[in-house]
Order: C-alpha cells, then structure tokens, then sequence
C-alpha cells in the first residue's frame, strides 16, 4: 500500500512523500488518518531546524522519519481509524495511512470527536505539567502565555476548589478563550501579584521575567517552555533570594515524579484523551488544513493561531 507523509527538508521548506506499506507486522496496528494536530512551539523549531544538536536524541518524536536537522518526518498527534475499525490516537507525524505499534494506539472515546482529540497529545503535556506544579485548594495561580499548553493547563487548573487562575498573554484575543475555560485574563502589564503558583509556557525571555516579578513568598515557578537553541537571561537577582523563590523544570517525556511508577505514559495519555470529552476545548482548534496543502501552509501555520487541525478526508 501506498502512503504519504509531510517531510521537513530544509529550514523553512516541507514537502510531501510516498513510501510504501508492507504487510501489517505482528504487534502492529494499521491506521488510516482522519486528522492530525501541528504542536506549534515545538513544530515550529523543527521546521526551521533550530533544535539543537545536543538535544537530537532526546527530542526525537516515537515513531518520527529521518533525522535532525534534514529531511525529518516530525509530528506527534494523529488520529485515526485502524484495521478493527476504532477511532484511535498515536504519536505519529502527519501522514494518511501508517503502522503502529498496537500498544501505541490508543482508544479514542465516544465523547471526543476526532478534531478535538489531537489535541491529546497538548493535554498530556498539561497533566504533566500540573502533577508538577502539585496544585493547593485556594492558591492563587496564573499561567503566562496562552497558547495551546498554557490554556490547556490554566484550564486543568481552574478544577482546583477554590483556585483563582490568572491567563497572562499579549493577545487580549485570548481573554475570551480563558473565561471559556474558567480562568481570569490579564494583559503582562496588569498581571496580578502575590500569585503563589505560576506557570510559565510563553517561551520568551519577558514572559519568564513577568512569572518571576509576580511570584509571592516562597512561590513556586514551573517552567514548561523549550527554548530551543536560544539562551534566555534569567532575572536571579532583585527579589529571587528574598522572596525565596522556586524555579522548576516540567518535561513531557517523563512521567512527573509525583505520579512516576503510579501511571504509564500510556495511561497519562488516555487521561489526557478522557478529558478532553468537554466541548470547552474546542476554541483551541483553528479551521482545518487539507493535508495535501500542508507544503505550502506550513510556515503559515506555524507563525501564529492556536492547534491547527491537517484534514484527511478526500473532496
């Protein structure tokens, strides 16, 4: 069987490929695509081949073609139909028909459409996220940098009892996708201070000074963001030390310690499908993209918007 697939094959420029299916392997599932979703912050560092070399092995998606930098076949949230007929998510890049290992493929519920289930993958990012920010009743919490993870998170968050969640962005266009989720919006020059949880998912230097400066006593910062190949000056001095501030690391491709040995990256991610069966998150999707226009699409998609959602569908 003939497939195709998007290929990044230089910086700025992708296009699409054919390869050729075998016969279906023992332990492996074959899916026909019905969408796939573009992770925008790490897609984008992708497509313009800034990942740095240091980081080659471990940023490798599960089931990704080529290598870092050039050609690479790059993506992380297909769903689909497999040969049983279930509606299924795997972490594969763009392509309309592939095997997967069946452990890979997992269910998608009834409750949640195929559109909204790419963006499973950005949920379990957010599960993540919040078993390490351990979350109180009542803290006061904000979240910089509303896109796809920031707004996924602030909204897993807002289920906390009596949490106060505050959405930073620059885009005041967000504030309506924030209240949908049942958070607070704030521009970074009214963002409000004594918050004793922030996370911060902005990717830029301002966004991490502003999660710094709004931090209480004894607050704690989780940073979710990947800079790539940039080095961001980090604010340690003024009230770092005084306020006795915490700066921690959050990364998906680790189960947080929290829930290590308690839940597999499997089970994260079937959480992480589970709770996206609230039509809520549906805001985050942008119109859909015709696969075979992805070549052309691609470095506009990339530079701005929410989850873009790639179509299979034919007509």
């Amino acid at each position: 069987m003939r497939a195709r697939a998007f290929w990044t094959v230089a910086s700025g420029r992708g296009e699409i490929r054919e390869e050729v299916l075998g016969p279906v392997a023992q332990e492996m599932v074959r899916v026909r695509t019905l969408a796939s979703g573009i992770s925008r912050g790490t897609e984008a560092l992708v497509f313009a081949g800034r990942v740095p070399a240091s980081q080659f092995t471990v940023m490798g998606a599960p089931l990704m073609g080529g290598a870092f930098p050039f050609p690479v076949k790059y993506g992380y949230s297909a769903v689909g139909v497999d040969n049983a007929g279930r509606l299924v998510f795997v972490l594969h890049p763009h392509q309309d028909v592939f095997d997967a290992p069946a452990g890979m493929c997992i269910p998608v519920p009834d409750a949640v459409p195929p559109a909204r289930a790419v963006l499973a993958a950005n949920m379990e990012t957010a599960v993540n996220i919040a078993w390490d920010a351990a979350p109180l009743a009542g803290e006061r919490m904000m979240v910089v940098g509303a896109g796809v993870v920031g707004l996924l998170t602030a909204a897993l968050l807002a289920r906390i009892p009596g949490a106060a969640v505050t959405v930073v962005d620059i885009d005041p266009a967000r504030a309506a996708i924030a209240a949908r989720l049942g958070c607070r919006f704030a521009p970074p020059e009214e963002a409000p201070g004594e918050q004793e949880l922030i996370v911060h998912a902005s990717a830029s230097e301002a966004g991490l000074h502003t999660a710094l400066s709004c931090a209480a006593f004894e607050g704690r910062i989780v940073e979710a963001s990947w800079f790539g190949d940039k080095s961001p000056a980090l604010p340690l001095g003024e009230a770092f030390h005084v306020k006795r501030l915490r700066l921690v690391s959050t990364q998906v491709g680790s189960v947080a310690t929290a829930m290590r040995g308690q839940r597999t990256h499997a089970q994260r991610l079937a959480l992480a499908l589970d709770l996206l069966a609230d039509a809520a998150y549906d805001a985050l999707l942008e119109p859909l993209t015709r696969f075979e226009d992805l070549p052309a699409a691609m470095p506009r998609l990339l530079a701005g918007g929410l989850c873009h959602v790639v179509s299979y569908r034919e007509g």
